[in-house]
């Protein structure tokens, strides 16, 4: 609960910013935002190399005297990838920005290429520490640092974005000095406070690096490796089916109309950030309880119906947040002249909202190959889908823009759900209620359909479906209910 908690008002700080962003850039610069950030993403699922899972799996397997150097060899990796990536970066950043920029320069490209290869860097040095705290079950330092994190860039962005008009606006010698450098609607302002906010968790995170020494073991190294490598391709895939998209619309469309629908379709994706929130926290406390739960005698089933009432949780976050979009929606209001343009976007918010769904749903099969040390299906699963994310993104975006582009990843995550129940059940059976699981599923499918489409997203009929929901589930779910009550009476 503490690791989500954390995650979830982590990613909530952050969230309020979005209402500031939509109100001070127009869709064509919060596009570019948009790319840079999915590249982040992109390049940040290399540089971590799938180490955090491969620490996990490897602390399970030697000695408590030899855990140190498991920490001490996954941050030998990712720290050389990160000097490597970083060193590169800087030396071509003219060139890496003029190809983001469609052939042309531009120096303000070539400062967001060197601003976001400090990011990453400083990023990926964290990964491992950040890990030992979540292995040593310090949930408190963990979530501290997090919001800290968040905290120092929120704070920072209001400074660039909000104080700094207001005191030029208002004049004075403060204000006539800041002037002097300021430029309106630059989206750079964004990229510095977050170089500062992970430069300080990195510091934050140094007494976790004490007793660090720099002695690579090659055999230990070789062997974490093998593991994380299909562990890498599988989380370069699902960056691939989560980004790819917001990565090649610029390149698909015209530049002015590939800049502006990316704008329209990051702004709206935000919406359905509190169902990926949810996922995420999900992952942070439930892959450390996976490994360490994996030897107790009940511990298939004890899986399954986590996976019944995550699912059931899931649901009803995707129900509420359709149900009540029509106040949501004012979190992107932009401004007069842009508020329309945001809000057309908002009818592919319930289909965000259930890729999410299939994406928990995935994060929470994948435990069978982790467990059963056959990582090599996650590289088998992971290709598919970023194949079918990489063929159809190339004929559905031209032709129908961001929509095309959120039912690819439809596809994409719906082919790796079934992929990895099939082979899961087979090299690692699971006993998961599979008909139950579906009728939840569909059941808010369907209930999200009416509250939308049918009914015009109405917040009263939208609740009224939700409530429906709830009470179906409880019905459902109420002799489960009574036996967790008398079990910790």
């Amino acid at each position: 609960m503490i690791y989500g908690l954390s995650t979830i008002i982590a990613r909530m700080l952050y969230f309020v910013m979005t209402p500031l962003y939509v109100l001070k850039y127009p869709p064509a610069s919060y596009g570019i935002f948009t790319n840079m950030y999915a590249w982040a993403s992109m390049i940040n699922a290399v540089l971590a190399f799938g180490m955090e899972t491969t620490f996990f799996r490897f602390l399970q397997k030697v000695e408590e005297k030899d855990k140190k150097q498991v920490f001490n060899n996954s941050f030998i990796v990712i720290a050389s990838l990160a000097t490597l990536f970083f060193i590169t970066a800087i030396v071509f950043a003219g060139t890496i920005g003029s190809w983001l920029n469609k052939g042309t320069y531009n120096a303000d490209y070539e400062s967001y290429v060197k601003y976001f290869a400090l990011i990453l860097a400083l990023d990926a040095l964290a990964i491992v520490p950040f890990a030992k705290l979540r292995s040593e079950g310090r949930p408190i330092r963990f979530g501290a640092i997090k919001l800290a994190n968040i905290g120092i860039m929120v704070i920072l962005n209001l400074f660039f974005i909000a104080l700094v008009p207001y005191l030029i606006k208002d004049g004075g010698t403060l204000g006539n000095w800041c002037s002097g450098w300021y430029r309106n609607e630059w989206i750079g302002y964004v990229f510095i406070s977050n170089i500062v906010a992970s430069a300080a968790t990195f510091l934050l995170l140094l007494p976790e690096m004490r007793g660090f020494y720099f002695k690579p073991e090659k055999q230990l190294i070789l062997k974490m490796l093998s593991y994380s490598f299909p562990i890498l391709i599988a989380n370069i895939s699902y960056i691939i089916n989560e980004n790819l998209d917001k990565i090649v619309l610029p390149i698909y469309l015209p530049k002015d109309i590939g800049d502006r629908d990316l704008g329209i379709y990051g702004a709206v994706g935000k919406l359905a950030m509190f169902l990926s929130i949810f996922v995420q926290a999900f992952r942070l406390g439930a892959e450390p309880f996976f490994f360490s739960y994996a030897k107790n005698a009940n511990a298939k089933k004890t899986y399954a119906l986590i996976m019944e009432y995550f699912v059931i949780a899931m649901m009803l976050v995707m129900l509420g947040i359709t149900a009540n979009i029509d106040w949501l929606k004012y979190f992107i209001k932009g401004n007069v002249e842009t508020r329309d343009l945001y809000w057309s976007g908002l009818f592919i918010v319930p289909l965000l909202l259930f890729n999410y769904v299939l994406l928990g749903i995935y994060m929470n099969l994948s435990v069978w190959y982790k467990l059963s040390d056959q990582t090599r299906y996650a590289l088998y699963i992971s290709l598919v889908g970023a194949g079918i994310t990489i063929v159809a993104n190339y004929y559905l975006i031209p032709r129908y823009s961001y929509v095309g582009a959120s039912i690819v990843t439809f596809l994409a995550y719906f082919s790796m759900v079934v992929l990895s129940y099939v082979w899961g059940q087979k090299h690692y059976p699971i006993p998961y209620k599979l008909g139950k699981i579906l009728m939840y599923i569909l059941l808010g499918i369907c209930f999200s359909y009416l509250s939308y489409f049918v009914f015009n997203h109405n917040a009263f009929v939208g609740n009224g479906l939700l409530i429906a929901y709830i009470g179906g589930v409880f019905m459902m779910e109420r002799n489960q209910l009574k036996r967790f009550i008398k079990k910790d009476a």
